[in-house]
Formats: C-alpha cells, structure tokens, sequence
C-alpha cells in the first residue's frame, strides 16, 4: 500500500472514528496535551514575548516532534501507519463534539430555557452567557460553528495533507496554544503574542478553504461570496472573518455585533448586515448540518489534493 494511499484511508478511518465516537468524555490526548503546556507556562512564564515564543516551540515544536517519532517508528508496517494515522486525525479533529454541544444548546433555547442554554454555553466559546438573551446565545452558537470548523476540522485536514502526522498535531498544539495564551487578558498580551500569531499563520489557509466549501456546500452560495467579500476584511480576525462571513451569507442570518469576554465589551461589525435576518435557534442545526458537510467536502479536497501533489513528485 502506497504512503499516500495510507494515509487517505487513515485520515477518513480517523474522520469516521469522530463521527461515530466523538471525543473521549476522559483521557482525551488534546487535553492531555493542554496539561503540558500549561505546566510549561508554569515553568517559563514572564511577562515578556520572547519567554512566550520559547513556549510555544517547546510545546508545538514537541508535538510534531513526537509526531514524526512515531511515524519514523511505524513505517516499517503499512497497517501501523494507516492506524497511527487514524488514530491521530480523530484525536485532533472535533467536529463531533462541536455538533453535539451546539445542538444541546439549541434544544435549550427551543425548549424556552434559557438558564440551561447560558448554562452550556461556555462549553462552545467563551461569551460571558448572562449577558446575551436567546438570539444573543443562537448568534454565539452559529459564530462558534463557523469558526472551530475551521480550527477543529478543515484546518487539520489541510496540515495534515501538507506534512502528516506531525502536521495533524503540530497545528492542533497551535491551536490548542491559543486558545490557553493566545488572548489579550494581562497575564498573556506579551507572554501569548507568539503563540497568536502563529495560529494566525496556521488556520489562513484553512480558514479560506472553509469560507469556499461553506459557499459551495450552503443554501445560497452567492450570499456566501457576496457577504465574504463585503465584509470579511472587517472582522479583527484575519481567519474567523471569511468563516464567519462566509456562513452568515449561506445560512441568510446576521452575524457579528457587540459581545462581552470577561466582562470586557467588544463592538466588532455585522457580517452580511445588508441582507441577512436575526439568527434564531432553529439556525443552530442549519450550522451544524452545514458544518458537517464542510467537513466531509474538506476530507475529500484535501486527500485529492496531496495524492495529486505526491503524484507530481514522482
């Protein structure tokens, strides 16, 4: 079995094992991980960028070093690489564990309690919850979905195309990374500044792949082109505003507007303002079915994608 072949049927093994299973309710290896390096931030930690660079080779660095380890050790048998491929793609992909979250949340607003809705809520992204009113936790749940289809899934894939397992885990450390320094409380502007911008770099091109198969793959492809250009720039993430543009078009809805992190208030803008409605709970599982597709579409493109390149190489 040729490696490309290998990995194909790893990454779709992997992709398969997610839909099936999720993510472990214990022992997951991303948490695991995120252990690690919060005990290397306890070790390095100092209010300074350089520290926080040295934190984030250390803990990315390592992941992709234990990565391409374990692949070095199991090259010998193609059965051990297609398993160790499927074992990663499914550690590192999490759009099952999305869907279900988002869902739970929607039943909640649907069953007109907004006490548990608020309750789930910071399971999926962290919005202060008693803030928002019911349209306030659907827009947060849609906005979610959008962007950690992104993180969680068609970026994984795309690293994991580019360099294998070490790709697979070397961008879900990143990730991982921002979400724990990446953000802009006092401890962590300097400190995480590294690790931000590196997820910046990583999720670009899964960011755009996203905001082209949710064109592709939703209900109204020409809102989603025509909201990712009018407003994508607009958004202060380089990645999350195509994403998030890009499903508000398809799904017809709002997204965007005045939020609250940490007690702290952000005005960003309205994406696809000029035609879209109000998000509702009903829109929670248009953006989850949408999201699945998306992930699907991905796997596909991406395994093409590297058998058509390795192909060139030969």
């Amino acid at each position: 079995m040729g490696a490309d072949r290998t990995y194909a049927y790893g990454a779709a093994a992997g992709v398969l094992g997610d839909l099936l299973l999720g993510d472990p309710r214990r022992g997951h290896p991303v948490a695991a991980f995120g252990r690690a390096a919060g005990a290397v931030e306890g070790a390095l930690w100092h209010d300074h960028r350089g520290w926080g660079a040295l934190h984030t080779t250390v803990c990315a660095g390592g992941a992709a070093a234990l990565g391409a380890l374990a692949v070095r050790a199991v090259r010998p048998s193609p059965a051990a690489s297609l398993a160790l491929t499927a074992v990663a793609t499914w550690a590192v992909v999490g759009g099952t564990s999305l869907a279900r979250e988002a869902r739970t949340v929607g039943r909640a607003l649907e069953a007109g309690d907004i006490e548990a809705a608020r309750a789930r809520l910071p399971h999926l992204c962290g919005r202060d919850p008693q803030t928002l009113d019911a349209d306030g936790i659907a827009r947060a749940v849609v906005e979610s979905v959008a962007e950690n289809t992104s993180d969680a899934v068609v970026g994984a894939l795309i690293w994991g195309a580019v360099a294998g397992v070490p790709g697979l885990l070397g961008f879900r450390a990143v990730n991982t990374l921002d979400a724990m320094v990446g953000h802009k409380s006092p401890r962590h502007r300097r400190y995480g500044w590294a690790s931000a911008r590196l997820d910046d770099v990583a999720g670009w091109p899964g960011a755009r792949l996203t905001a082209v198969l949710a064109a592709a793959a939703g209900p109204d492809p020409r809102g989603a082109l025509r909201a990712w250009r009018a407003d994508a720039h607009r958004h202060p993430s380089p990645n999350a505003g195509p994403v998030e543009a890009s499903f508000a078009g398809a799904l017809g809805v709002r997204l965007g507007g005045t939020l609250s992190y940490g007690g702290r208030v952000e005005h960003r803008p309205v994406l696809n303002g000029a035609t879209g409605r109000p998000v509702r709970a009903a829109d929670i599982d248009r953006a989850v079915r949408l999201s699945r597709r998306v992930g699907l579409l991905a796997l596909g493109a991406t395994v093409a994608a590297r058998a058509l390149w390795k192909g060139r190489g030969k």
